[in-house]
């Protein structure tokens, strides 16, 4: 039996499964007694009707980039732990990016069926240690934050956003720069010419159909009103650069 069929066996599949269905149980009890807090508010039944829909509803394609993350990953890691990661507290960009760097260091590429009995447990530790410090200082520190935003909100409001806006802005940006700059590295490197352009350029062109696409939802949501957009930008931008690669390979 391959590791990845160990992955994939009924054991793991338990285990995660049972994880995922007490979370979705909670999911359910803190849906019930939101309702019932909003009645006994005196809320509009017919309004908290229409916000459960409009919930439902906008839900339905950001979770289709998840599935992308979940299939994407689960060539390498099976498909209970990535469905476990995504479904619990995984952030989709945080999952794959971190688990390739993992593979990376460990000498094992994803998505090649190379995951050795070695190499998953130290990617899997480390999907779940270098994410659990946001519960760790949520716990700690949000009650304090929490205060600190309702004293001086308005204050970052006017001059552009807090510390924490500008830290997360900088470090995303940081990141994305990262990735692009070794797509642009091995490009380069590829090329036994200059200007032969026998790189491998298509993850050039995905990155940017990809930012073309979310530069497009960024100027419908802002610029004339369409807000709702927010909820769908990830994942389209995600199958618009994922159609460009499909469509670079054939």
């Amino acid at each position: 039996m391959t590791v990845l069929e160990q992955l994939n066996g009924g054991g793991v599949y338990l285990i995660c499964g049972s994880i995922v269905a007490f979370i979705a149980v909670v999911c359910v009890i803190f849906m019930i007694r939101a309702w019932r807090a909003g009645k006994a508010l005196g809320m509009d039944v017919t309004r908290m009707k229409r916000a459960v829909t409009a919930s439902a509803t906008f839900s339905v394609l950001p979770s289709v980039g998840i599935l992308l993350g979940v299939l994407a990953l689960s060539g390498s890691l099976g498909v209970p732990w990535p469905w476990l990661r995504l479904s619990v507290i995984g952030a989709l960009h945080y999952e794959t990016q971190v688990a390739d760097a993992a593979a990376e260091q460990l000498g094992v590429s994803l998505g090649s069926g190379q995951m050795t009995a070695q190499a998953f447990p130290t990617i899997a530790l480390l999907m779940s240690i270098c994410i659990m410090w946001g519960m760790i200082l949520s716990t700690l520190f949000n009650k304090r934050y929490l205060h600190k935003l309702q004293q001086g909100g308005k204050t970052e409001t006017r001059k552009g956003g807090g510390f924490g806006d500008k830290a997360m802005a900088a470090m995303f940006i940081g990141m994305v720069s990262a990735y692009i700059g070794s797509y642009v590295g091995e490009f380069i490197s590829g090329n036994k010419k200059l200007f032969s352009f026998s790189g491998s350029w298509t993850p050039l062109v995905v990155v940017a159909a990809a930012a073309l696409a979310m530069s497009v939802f960024t100027y419908f949501s802002e610029k004339k009103g369409m807000a709702w957009l927010d909820n769908f930008s990830i994942a389209g931008s995600m199958l618009i650069g994922m159609l460009a690669a499909v469509l670079i390979g054939h």
